[in-house]
């Protein structure tokens, strides 16, 4: 159905459910204190870390840091969309989600995109009722001359679409067709078939629908392999091939393996590697990253030995590094000159071919090995390359333990007493800074906001003290303010889900879930002990200008002669 989800239906079913609820039902819970706690699903640990509050109705793991509210942990624990989510939350409480009216105008069949996958099947279907006919027998003795049996075939739902230029036309509606990218239109308003003569490999999402079809041919014409062209419901640069296979077989894989093709995922499965996705014809993204990262912490790019596979391989490098948080992990495995990984696993079997995965380079060193080659460390030019060249590759990366390592190896490498333009504290600084006793006001204002909205009332009265005040976070704290003032969310799940998608995401599910463990009966003394402190900041930051200002030999304004006589108050 087309439309939006309206933002007060997902207010209204972030109160109705009870997120210890819909967690215990995937994750069994275990009640200690005020809290709900169990081993976190997101990480691997021997004791419980992970937390669930049913008063803020959000979750938190002490250990990895995942933390949010019920959509949060169903876009994470089941690796959904947004709206996927959102549709799951409804169905988990037995309610319909309705969708925002659209303009007749702006709807069109385009919108519609059920009829996309309902069509993307069918013709998936078609295709492997083809490669079972005889013409077929063409597709299949290639497979047999690959190796490949019919079981592993069928896993992957391969087909075969016939060499003919209208055998979808002659079967089904033109227009879905083309909207689904399974015809081509010319100038002349002609069309036929995309896919004619081609062993054909169906694309699916993480939800198992058909988005799309690879082909490759069966002689040497050209071009060896095509893919569907870009639709509503298919974009090659956020879709990984087999990635719906591999969560089939593990939801939960250690580490995912990153092939050049089609063949070497199919072929690496056949012989017991079942992690392995490739990308559909264009170069590793930063959008595949973030894709695969969210099932996996670990990531293996294999690329065959030569100039080409050596050159993805670092363009994949460069793709991952903004990607590379704390707790995510790169390798790169090299095959030898004329291996691929279909040939390489042949050869050295899945014992041998799991001993390289093992023992592939982890990134930090292929990436100083990468960049050092052909300069001679040695020598002051030598060290002022790899500088030249490194520093800037390295300030892709997010703050973190990791990143300080890297910028740390380049100065051991170097000797160079180089400074990270971003580093502002290191995270063992910053850790502790979150920690009760050496928090900031202002940290501790918002997160007792966030975690308990109604303490907005006292700060409410008195929004007038922070006019042109310019202190670090204050604006997130107005903003904050604003927001409880205008939308009254009834719990912190409400709250947080509001700045989804906003620049401040990810530091406001931070401080929801910040280990305060503020007593309810006591949190709103200790709010308004922090909000008086603040207050009290701001009226002697005032004054101290204002003495500056007199200072210099300027008069003061008549305001700014009462703001002084009250102490630095405003009084409006």
């Amino acid at each position: 159905m087309s439309g939006r989800i309206p933002r007060q239906f997902i207010d209204d079913l972030l109160v109705r459910v009870d997120i210890v609820d819909l967690i215990d039902s995937r994750v069994p819970l275990k009640k200690v204190g005020s809290n709900f706690v169990a081993r976190c699903p997101f990480h691997t640990e021997k004791t419980p870390s992970f937390s669930v509050n049913r008063n803020r109705q959000t979750y938190h793991c002490f250990g990895c840091g995942a933390g949010g509210n019920a959509i949060s942990f169903l876009i994470d624990y089941a690796h959904l969309g947004f709206v996927e989510a959102v549709e799951d939350l409804a169905a988990f409480i037995g309610v319909d989600v309705p969708r925002e009216a659209v303009d007749q105008v702006d709807f069109s069949s385009k919108q519609d995109t059920s009829r996309l996958y309902a069509l993307l099947e069918q013709v998936a279907g078609f295709y492997v009722e083809q490669l079972r006919s005889h013409e077929g027998k063409v597709a299949i003795d290639y497979l047999k001359q690959r190796g490949l049996t019919g079981e592993i075939a069928r896993d992957f739902g391969l087909g075969y679409a016939p060499n003919s230029w209208d055998a979808l036309l002659a079967r089904f509606d033109q227009q879905t067709l083309v909207d689904a990218g399974m015809l081509v239109v010319k100038e002349d308003g002609k069309v036929y078939d995309r896919f004619r003569g081609r062993l054909m490999f169906p694309i699916r999402d993480k939800r198992k629908r058909v988005i799309g079809f690879g082909g490759r041919v069966l002689d040497d014409s050209l071009p060896k392999y095509l893919n569907s062209p870009e639709t509503d419901i298919f974009s090659k640069g956020k879709e990984v091939y087999g990635l719906c296979e591999l969560l089939e077989n593990k939801a939960k894989p250690e580490r995912i393996l990153i092939v050049e093709g089609y063949m070497d995922v199919i072929a690496l499965a056949q012989y017991g590697v079942h992690n392995a996705v490739a990308a559909l014809g264009t170069a590793t993204s930063k959008v595949h990253m973030d894709l695969l990262f969210r099932f996996a912490s670990e990531l293996v790019f294999c690329f065959d030995g030569d100039n080409a596979g050596r050159q993805a391989a670092w363009k994949a490098v460069e793709a991952a590094l903004p990607s590379l948080r704390d707790g995510r992990q790169i390798k790169i495995m090299l095959l030898p000159q004329g291996h691929d990984p279909d040939s390489m696993i042949r050869e050295e079997s899945l014992q041998g071919f799991e001993s390289r995965i093992a023992d592939a380079l982890v990134l930090s060193d292929y990436f100083f090995e990468h960049l050092g080659e052909g300069l001679n460390l040695a020598t002051v030019e030598g060290k002022a390359k790899l500088l030249s060249v490194a520093r800037p590759q390295l300030e892709k990366m997010p703050r973190g333990f990791f990143r300080e390592m890297m910028f740390a190896r380049l100065r051991e490498i170097t000797g160079a007493k180089l400074q990270d333009a971003a580093r502002g504290g290191s995270p063992i600084a910053n850790q502790a800074k979150d920690k009760v006793q050496s928090a900031s006001m202002m940290r501790k204002l918002l997160a007792l906001l966030l975690q308990y909205p109604q303490l907005s009332q006292k700060a409410e009265q008195q929004m007038y003290e922070l006019v042109d005040v310019n202190l670090a976070g204050m604006d997130l704290l107005k903003q904050v303010l604003e927001l409880i003032s205008r939308e009254q969310p009834k719990t912190s799940a409400v709250l947080i889900e509001i700045f989804r998608g906003t620049e401040h995401e990810k530091v406001i599910n931070a401080l929801a879930n910040l280990a305060w463990e503020v007593p309810e009966f006591d949190a709103d003394a200790e709010f308004g002990g922090a909000w008086n402190q603040l207050l009290r900041q701001i009226q002697d930051n005032r004054m101290a200008a204002l003495i500056e200002k007199s200072s210099r030999g300027e008069s003061l304004t008549a305001d700014e002669l009462n703001i002084f006589k009250r102490g630095g108050k405003i009084n409006l």
